[in-house]
């Protein structure tokens, strides 16, 4: 086979790749192995199950989207000077008649006074009264703002730091030992071009610590299992124990890679992941990962691991137990150090070292020191009780109110304008509702009875009434005019339409504003009787029941008297009264017209007869 771009050759037939380099299939070439040396590790605990509050409430989510308490407090002041410069400018806004969209934005806001709405200014002896002025509505929202936005703060500020951590270290005896049971799998890739089938001298297990009378060899299988998976990045070899116990401090796995036909034992790196688990509680995790490319200096410098001298991977096994979740022992595996073995650098070396057959090796050993001594402890302690959360709350909300009642305060009491200025507001509104009321009783009136009844504002008023058209009587034909007006304007055309030629009718009848005022007390009789045309058919009747009497035409009775008989309360009087009063003023007025037009017909007669008298005595 061609040998790929890059590579060495070895023994004038052979080829591999170069220092730090990796075989791409894909493109036929060796490529230099680019990932960075790094080491990861569990926090605390992970849990290897999905934990519903942090799934609900996303408190991960939130902490990278907020950052900090800052960002709270920044939106909280630019929402606070938005909201007074806006207040500010509705300030210089004109109220109007109270139709207009300003007053109504000042008029809402004066009703958002709810912190302030009894705390005003108050001069001395006079009575407290429940005000809401546009100030204290303005500074009570400022007061929200600020509120809302430092209660903010302190969610985040529990939601990251609701807890501390407290670890206790204490000495261990043979039973706190013995009741850790985990599952403990640990995983190391030989970033290479070699495959499972160069491995060799695995299955043995080393316990204790060298030259001392613990030191034991056993097989591998009584400690737990192990099986090797080729990866796209190699060899990956895998060891579980299952409910593993384990009984000494030094525990050695080794096992070495030897040189096949066009795969020589070589690597450019290793990768781990060691992770514990709980055998009763599945769910938390603790573990440890990382790559390796050149020692633990963590230098990036490209190098290939061959030879006889073993690369030593040290970790630490720590046993933990976590009282905030139910006692639970867990070993926490940690990564101590990692001793490289035979290391080449030069790509002349390499070549040297790809020759030669005692190179052909390369030895990877597993050490794990089991800290035994001692057990660390862990709890949580809550830094924010429900006491504590509840004063830190009523602490912010008095801290609000307080800085802007102590600002209402001062601009009341230099300002002495700020004290009464919901006078204004109310009495605009009262003015419109009284309007906005009247109109609808104007309405009912009109739709109970008649349009008739409100004649004498429609004359009073300049423009065009929109209840039934009602205007001067000068302009408008409905409820002026002579053939459509109401019947006692139909009588006074009626008595103008029969006037004789000699007489000012204009000067005989009664003038207009007293029409006007009998036309009222028509309505009010109207009221009383049910309507316009019952109204006039009671009269007709009450004057051809009631003639005048013509017995003695020098004798003019005098007037009927207008005393009213109290109800029965003493101070009422009855409306069945009033319009009896009124039914015989009218007969008395009849009663005058008829003298009026007997005596005026009398004139008229006697005119020819003094003319003719006249000249008679002239000729005599």
């Amino acid at each position: 086979m061609a040998c790929p771009r890059d590579s060495i050759t070895y023994n004038a037939t052979r080829c591999a790749c170069g220092i730090g380099q990796l075989l791409n299939r894909s493109s036929g070439s060796c490529e230099i192995f680019g990932w960075p040396s790094a080491i990861s590790t569990d926090k605390d605990v992970s849990y290897s199950g999905m934990s519903f509050a942090e799934t609900l409430f996303a408190f991960d989510r939130i902490r990278k989207i907020t950052q900090s308490q800052a960002v709270f407090l920044e939106a909280t002041l630019v929402m606070l000077l938005s909201w007074l410069l806006f207040c500010f400018f509705l300030r210089f806004t004109k109220l109007g008649d109270g139709r207009n969209v300003w007053f109504n934005l000042r008029w809402w806001i004066t009703r958002l006074d709810v912190f302030f709405s009894t705390r005003h200014w108050l001069d001395d002896q006079k009575t407290v009264k429940k005000r809401k002025t546009e100030l204290g509505g303005t500074l009570s929202v400022a007061s929200w703002i600020v509120f809302i936005g430092l209660f903010a703060a302190l969610l985040y500020q529990i939601i990251t730091k609701r807890t501390i951590e407290v670890h206790n270290v204490r000495a261990t005896n043979s039973p706190d030992l013995a009741s850790f049971e985990n599952d403990l799998e640990f995983n190391i890739t030989a970033v290479s071009d070699m495959s499972c089938s160069n491995l060799r001298g695995i299955g043995n297990v080393v316990t204790g610590n060298p030259g001392f009378s613990d030191f034991k060899v056993a097989s591998l299988s009584s400690l737990g299992n192990y099986t090797c998976k080729n990866t796209t990045s190699g060899p990956t070899v895998n060891f579980k124990c299952t409910r593993c116990r384990l009984t000494s401090d030094y525990i050695y796995i080794s096992w070495h890679f030897v040189d096949l036909p066009g795969s020589p034992a070589a690597a450019v790196g290793f990768q781990f992941n060691f992770t514990s688990k709980n055998g009763a509680d599945k769910k938390h995790v603790s573990f440890v990962s990382g790559t390796l490319r050149n020692g633990s200096i963590l230098d990036e410098r490209p190098v290939t691991f061959r030879g006889t001298e073993g690369n030593v991977l040290k970790f630490n096994l720590f046993p933990r137990i976590y009282h905030h979740l139910h006692d639970l022992k867990l070993i926490q595996p940690l990564f101590h150090e990692f001793i490289p073995g035979s290391v080449y650098r030069e790509t002349t070396q390499l070549q040297a070292s790809f020759g030669r057959s005692t190179d052909g090796i390369l030895n990877t050993t597993l050490f794990i020191n089991y800290l035994s001594a001692y057990i660390v402890e862990i709890d949580h302690e809550s830094i924010f009780g429900p006491v504590s959360f509840l004063a830190d709350l009523g602490g912010l909300y008095c801290i609000s109110i307080g800085i802007f009642f102590y600002i209402l305060v001062q601009c009341e009491y230099r300002v002495k304008k700020l004290r009464n200025e919901d006078t204004i507001f109310r009495r605009i509104r009262n003015r419109r509702k009284a309007l906005a009321h009247w109109d609808k009783l104007r309405r009912y009136v009109a739709y109970t009875w008649d349009c008739s009844i409100l004649v004498d504002d429609a004359i009073k008023t300049t423009k065009v009434s929109g209840i039934c058209g009602l205007v001067r009587p000068s302009t408008s034909p409905h409820c002026s005019d002579s053939e459509h007006g109401p019947p006692r304007t139909k009588m006074l055309h009626s008595i103008m339409s029969n006037k004789k030629p000699g007489l000012n009718i204009e000067k005989s009848v009664i003038p207009q504003p007293a029409s006007l005022e009998m036309k009222s007390f028509e309505s009010v009789s109207s009221l009383a009787h049910g309507d316009n045309f019952s109204n006039k058919k009671t009269i007709s009747q009450s004057s051809q029941t009631h003639p005048p009497s013509r017995s003695d035409d020098d004798i003019i009775p005098p007037p009927p008297s207008m005393e009213f008989s109290g109800g029965s309360s003493g101070s009422e009087v009855d409306a069945i009264d009033i319009n009896k009063k009124f039914q015989l003023l009218y007969d008395y007025n009849v009663l005058l017209r008829e003298k009026l037009i007997d005596t005026q017909s009398l004139l008229n007669a006697l005119a020819p007869k003094a003319s003719s008298s006249s000249a008679t005595e002239y000729d005599a």
